[in-house]
């Protein structure tokens, strides 16, 4: 079976619904991409929790190691709508395990972050993947 990213209308209604972004592998540099997105994805109006073990504070939010550790630190009531994901394509299946382990509800893969399997394998666990597709290019032309 191939993977499919959903439907413009899908992601469309994703992104008008979602609030809280965990950006896994943002960097502190702003010349990187990562860095780019995430503070056009603020400028939207969305809360970016950056997922990184190497800085401890990027875009004015404090850094997270991992998703586990930031998802143990969310404030009762409030949850990650989006894991977005920088980090290269041979990362992303102990990813996708672990937003399943999480219950996370949405894994978005970056442009050029590609691993079917791991895809395939978050959307048959319930939660809503894209692959290979920038989060910011798709925000930017609702």
């Amino acid at each position: 079976m191939k993977f499919e990213n959903p439907s413009h209308d899908q992601i469309a209604a994703l992104l008008r619904s979602a609030h809280n972004i965990a950006v896994i592998g943002l960097s502190a540099d702003p010349s990187r991409p990562s860095y780019g997105v995430a503070r056009c994805m603020q400028r939207y109006g969305y809360r970016i929790f950056p997922v990184t073990p190497q800085s401890t504070e990027i875009l004015g939010e404090p850094t997270h190691p991992d998703l586990a550790a930031l998802v143990a630190s969310m404030p009762e009531g409030e949850r990650i709508d989006i894991v977005d994901v920088f980090r290269r394509s041979e990362h992303v299946s102990a990813i996708a395990d672990e937003c399943i382990r999480l219950h996370l509800p949405a894994l978005w893969l970056q442009l050029d972050v590609i691993d079917a399997a791991a895809a395939q394998r978050a959307q048959a666990a319930g939660i809503f993947t894209v692959m290979d597709r920038c989060i910011y290019r798709e925000r930017a032309a609702l």
